[in-house]
């Protein structure tokens, strides 16, 4: 799925601009996913550090982008486009360490880094081959996380009589030819095995009892799969169901009516967005202050509701805490026991990128009868 100039208004300066009048002002370069730092974070930023600081924000369309960013910065170490953070997609994490991309950071230099839940603290803290492992290193911080999810046209689901509410209403046989999924093996394995009661990390597929099964079945309901063009085929109504990224979808609630998200109860796959040192970057405090800001308790709601995507925060603050925007919102803020039952796409070895991809190709060969 595809997730994700910061917007200040047509009457406000660039931070470039900014910048280039106030060369006194200390100035963090970072590089984003597009929308991915709401312009009322920059202010509060630059409000509550002193001396006043200067943000300067490219944005890239894609997380492959903003890794093919660091890729360049490797080989160019003194390029003068080079950022001191750069968001990245916890799935890239692997790679980036592997290639040796990005360095490791110090959560001790961070007042706030306790308030992170203890599954993405586990999350970012990989091995020099980016594997999971609790001896190893920190290697990013979690910024803002999201799911995928459900989304259904609620009018065409008027007449059917029911509404999705988990991954096994996708077989039922109204939805046949209604349904998009992600041109994703892991996504589409996942949901399948999380259907049949396993984990979106389960490898040794050829264990699974039915599951080649269910996945030719499932393949036979579905019009098209897309990661990053199934949006306009739900608004237009030529697919009455999506699978999608929150992030992608939860945006587009505020213009169609028609369109409801619902999180499997099941359980779900996650994705986190971190921020990440370029290896041949210097030291700069203001990376630290900025990354502390962001995990602020008092920032997070903030943050949660304009990025369209969940503070990883918000999950282990208390709910009175928490705006009523943000705690009736069951996408930001899924329900615990789902939230529990989801996972994170963890890194495979060989062996296990194999199987996936075999399973994949031999699957959509299935001829739709």
């Amino acid at each position: 799925m595809k997730r994700r100039s910061l917007l200040l208004g047509a009457a406000t300066l660039t931070l470039s601009q900014l910048a280039a009048g106030c060369d006194s002002k200390p100035i963090l370069k970072i590089r984003s996913l597009k929308n991915g730092i709401p312009a009322q974070l920059v202010s509060k930023f630059s409000r509550d550090v002193q001396p006043s600081p200067l943000l300067q924000v490219t944005q890239e369309g894609q997380l492959k982008e903003l890794f093919a960013l660091l890729q360049e910065w490797k080989r160019v170490p003194q390029s003068k486009n080079q950022a001191n953070l750069v968001m990245l997609g916890d799935y890239w994490l692997t790679l980036a360490i592997r290639q040796k991309l990005i360095k490791p950071i110090d959560p001790a230099k961070f007042e706030n880094w306790t308030q992170l839940p203890e599954r993405w603290q586990k999350l970012v803290r990989r091995n020099d081959d980016g594997q999971l492992d609790p001896k190893g290193k920190i290697w990013g911080a979690p910024y803002r996380w999201g799911t995928t999810v459900i989304a259904y046209r609620t009018d065409k689901f008027k007449s059917l009589g029911w509404t999705p509410t988990d991954w096994s209403d996708l077989w039922r046989a109204e939805l046949r030819d209604r349904i998009s999924l992600p041109d994703s093996a892991r996504e589409v394995i996942g949901l399948t095995l999380k259907k049949l009661g396993k984990s979106y990390n389960t490898q040794q597929l050829d264990k699974v009892p039915n599951l080649k099964k269910e996945l030719a079945n499932l393949h036979r309901q579905v019009k098209l799969y897309s990661s990053d063009a199934y949006l306009q085929p739900l608004t237009l109504g030529d697919t009455w169901l999506a699978v999608g990224s929150s992030g992608d979808l939860l945006p587009l609630l505020q213009t169609q009516k028609d369109i409801a998200l619902v999180i499997p109860v099941s359980g779900t796959a996650l994705w986190t967005d971190l921020w990440v040192e370029p290896a041949s970057g210097n030291p700069l405090s203001l990376v630290e202050k900025w990354i502390d800001f962001c995990l602020q308790p008092r920032v997070a709601p903030q943050l949660s509701l304009l990025a369209k995507a969940s503070s990883p925060i918000i999950v282990g603050m208390k709910p009175e805490d928490l705006p009523e925007a943000v705690r009736t919102n069951s996408v930001l803020l899924p329900d615990a026991k789902i939230l529990a039952a989801s996972d994170f796409l963890l890194p495979f070895g060989d062996a296990g990128i194999a199987q996936y991809r075999s399973l994949w190709q031999e699957i959509r060969q299935v001829v739709k009868s």
